[in-house]
This record gives structure tokens, sequence and C-alpha cells, in this order.
């Protein structure tokens, strides 16, 4: 069965097509294509509160050819959600009108709660974590998702308007930062033994330039050094350097500096990055409804 999952976010709108194939008490999920565009609708809605004329129709093109690549690929199951930006965006439910009259395809825009509980859902499928307490991070252009578990329960479940995008911008409030710190600081308060877990392609790509060998993760001290290097080098040193993409050269520091912000507070040392996201978690909901 091919499966597709389509993800509008702040700063990229990425469509995963995957096979699902049963195997005994199994499913494996190959992916067959990943198509990711920056178009940052992010910029528009997070500096004047609408998506523009412009980043608009450069979605609606997308939507079209996202419906012929999963044509192609005989996809029988879709599901397209929008994140941060559209939920922020003032004509967002206008657009999604539009391409439903346009491609067909249905665009459900998605409450921070619900973004992280699917990318904690995905993980829990994927990963032999049930007794660990655990901190899931999830930095988009747009927000900050946040899911703690410890105790077999969800002690926290929370979006926070931090997001890369808006920090590139100065469009992060302090109160909203400081709202952030005191929820990870009161909800991880008397825990121990707490795994902090990473997803969003900013800390996948600091994991794969890491040439890391600490077993899936990277350490604080790791992020820190990051953070001080990257901080010193202008967007085009980082392209160099490290072989990136501009914007992705361009929101990997505001990214830094909310995954070491998040561990310092969280007094943990280490963050394990299983290169999980929302759209992963999109493909696994289909299959299992």
């Amino acid at each position: 069965m091919n499966l597709a999952a389509i993800d509008i976010g702040s700063n990229a709108v990425r469509l995963l097509v995957s096979e699902a194939v049963p195997y005994e008490s199994e499913v494996d999920f190959t992916k067959l294509s990943l198509v990711r565009i920056p178009l940052r609708l992010g910029v528009d809605v997070f500096q004047y509160g609408s998506i523009g004329s412009e980043k608009a129709e450069a979605l609606k093109k997308c939507m079209q050819s996202f419906k012929l690549i999963m044509e192609v690929y005989g996809v029988e199951r879709f599901r397209a959600c929008a994140t941060s930006a559209m939920r922020d965006a003032k004509n967002g439910p206008e657009i999604v009108q539009q391409i439903a009259a346009q491609s067909g395809i249905e665009i459900d825009i998605i409450t921070g709660k619900e973004e992280a509980a699917i990318i904690y859902d995905t993980h829990m499928k994927e990963a032999d974590l049930e007794a660990a307490t655990r901190l899931y991070i999830d930095v988009g252009g747009g927000s900050t998702e946040l899911t703690l578990y410890a105790e077999g329960q969800r002690i926290l479940q929370d979006s926070f308007n931090v997001g890369t995008i808006r920090m590139m911008h100065g469009s992060v409030d302090q109160p909203v930062w400081d709202e952030m710190k005191a929820a990870v600081k009161r909800s991880v308060k008397g825990l121990k033994s707490l795994v902090v877990i990473g997803s969003g392609g900013n800390i996948n790509k600091l994991f794969s330039i890491s040439k890391s060998k600490s077993n899936g993760g990277l350490t604080r001290v790791d992020l820190e050094l990051f953070l001080k290097e990257l901080s010193g080098l202008s967007v085009t040193e980082r392209m160099h350097r490290y072989n990136l993409r501009q914007e992705r050269a361009e929101v990997i520091v505001p990214a830094l500096q909310i995954y070491t912000s998040i561990l310092k507070w969280s007094n943990v040392d280490r963050i394990e990055v299983p290169r999980i996201g929302l759209a992963d978690g999109l493909i696994r909901e289909l299959y299992y409804q």
C-alpha cells in the first residue's frame, strides 16, 4: 500500500510517499519519494500576519505538483497538514479552500498540541522506551512542540510560538520564551534519568554533519560548540564549510539556540536524534487507521 503525507510548515513544504508492507507482527515503511520545497510561508506571516500573493501562488503550484506525483505513485491514501504559519495566517482558511478547489487536496490546519502528539506517537511505535522518562522537542520555523512523558502519563504536551523563522525576524516575544522556559523547568522538576529526543530538519542536519559516533545522539557540548562556531560565521561561510543550503544555513543558529536552551533548562547533557518528523507520523497514522 502506497501512502503519502504533506507537511506544510513555516520553513518548508514536504511531500513524503512511502510504501507500507506488513511483515509478521510488524509493518515496514519504505520511503519512495521525498520532495521538499523551502517556501518559507512564515516569513510573510510572522511579519505581516498573512501569506502574500506570491507565496500563496507558489503553495498552490506545489499542491498541484504533489497531486500529480501522488497519482504517478498510485497513492491510495494521503493526509495534508499545515502547522504554525498557516495557523497564524489571517488568510490561511481562504488559501486552504482555494487549494481544495484547484487540486482536490484538503489541508488540515492542526494545532500545536496535535502536531506534538503525532510526532510523539510515531516515535513510540519505533522505539522501546515504554518505561523511560522522555522529553520530545520538535523545533520548526514557527513553533517548538514539547511532549514530556513520565510515570506512565504525559506531564507536558504543548506548543510555543518559538521557531527559527520567528527568531530570524525578531518575532519571538520575551514572555513567550519565558513561558516555554518555565514550562520545561516546572515539568522536569524532580525527574530522574530524563531522555531528551529531538526532531526537525535542523537537528537531523546537525547530527549528519557532526559524524557523531555516539549511538544516535548529540551531546550538549556538541551543540554548544556548533552554536559558538556557526554564530561566528556568515551565512555564506556556513554554506561553504558544511555544504548547507542557504535556507538551512540561515535557520540553523536559531535552532541551536532553542535546543541548547531546553537541554540546559532540563539539566540534560544529551539529545537523541531518531530522524522522525510530522510527515513520518502522518504516514503511520494513515496506515493504522
